[in-house]
């Protein structure tokens, strides 16, 4: 069932590749919400808590009256990247949300278009790859019976930051080395297969809690790559982008928007408790408390809407031809914000 599911999810992950090609050429859908109307693309785990935060307190709209202004907000619950691009694309929502990796990708394709860039990040989360075979130690180690799980093969932000561990092993030539390994299954099933092992699946780089789940509940589950390490340190893997229609046409909410995001970053930072107790209510989630509590709390993540350590990704995608245009600075494939202005 996992392999046929896999199959079918790595073909949609070839036609996402084609599909925003083609919307990149295509004109600026719908006009974008006027002034005062916000629509928010959401998606599933803990890398979303900003967003959790900012509806259930209401922070947007409480930004929004202090600049004079009433703003309706609708999240929209979608899953995976292929649906909020298309969402953001065709101007039903305002706001998309995704890896780092992909987000370079919509910069690179919608230049001179829809000129999609960075709005925020939604903090710093360790990626980890997951093994659940004793003797792979590293990525060195995967053989060719090995199948790595991640949400798309060869575009999401954990499919190139294994790119970016190959071609530092292997060189530039072999970056996609790994791809024919990888195979595209959601978190929650990729998390189960490595728990309970006997799969074709036997490595996942997933996001937490998944991989936390992952290590808790199987004593052979283990890192073997952490994006930190691949990144050189603490980095922003999630972000949230916009069309520059939309922050020209709006700017009073854009800017309610990114206030409110760093209302939740510091909301989360001072009370995780409550936080938690946020992300448990709008998800419904099975998740253990104190393993969620763990993660929240944990010194590798911090939340915070400015940007750290993302450029080296978006130069490594131009290196190896991911990406035609090769970003230079921040300020390329973010908008400029004096909240994010410091990040990189």
């Amino acid at each position: 069932m996992i392999k046929q599911r896999a199959r079918l999810l790595r073909q949609h992950a070839a036609a996402l590749l084609g599909g925003l090609a083609l919307l990149a050429a295509l004109p600026a859908g719908p006009a974008a919400a006027a002034e005062g109307q916000l629509r928010i693309a959401k998606q599933f785990g803990v890398v979303y808590l900003l967003l959790n935060v900012a509806e259930d307190q209401k922070l947007i709209e409480k930004h929004g009256k202090e600049a004079g202004l009433d703003i309706k907000v609708e999240y929209l619950q979608l899953s995976g990247g292929s649906a909020v691009n298309d969402a953001l694309l065709s101007g039903s929502v305002d706001i998309g949300s995704a890896g780092v990796g992909p987000l370079f990708t919509l910069w690179d394709r919608t230049r001179g278009r829809q000129n999609v860039r960075g709005v925020a990040s939604l903090g710093n989360f360790p990626y980890y790859l997951v093994s659940n075979r004793s003797e792979v130690k590293t990525i060195a180690d995967l053989t060719d019976k090995d199948r790595i799980a991640l949400p798309a093969v060869g575009v999401s932000v954990q499919a190139r930051i294994l790119q970016m561990a190959s071609a530092k092993l292997w060189g530039d030539k072999d970056f996609a080395r790994l791809d024919r390994n990888s195979v595209a299954v959601p978190h929650p099933e990729a998390a189960a297969a490595i728990i309970k092992g006997g799969t074709e699946i036997t490595a996942h780089f997933g996001n937490p809690p998944f991989q936390e789940q992952e290590l808790a509940e199987n004593p052979n589950a283990h890192v073997i790559l952490s994006s930190y390490d691949v990144q050189g340190g603490p980095a922003s893997s999630t972000v949230l982008y916009a069309t520059e229609k939309f922050t020209k046409d709006s700017p009073k909410t854009y800017q309610a928007f990114v206030d409110a995001l760093d209302e939740a970053a510091r909301f989360i930072t001072a009370d995780p408790e409550r936080a938690a107790d946020i992300y448990l209510k709008a998800n419904g989630s099975r998740i253990d408390r104190a393993l969620l509590l763990k993660v929240i709390k944990s010194p590798e993540v911090s939340f915070k809407i400015e940007p750290q350590n993302t450029l080296g990704l978006g130069q490594f995608m131009h290196r190896v031809g991911a990406i035609k245009n090769e970003p230079r600075s921040l300020s390329d494939y973010f908008f400029v914000n004096p909240r994010v202005a410091a990040g990189g």
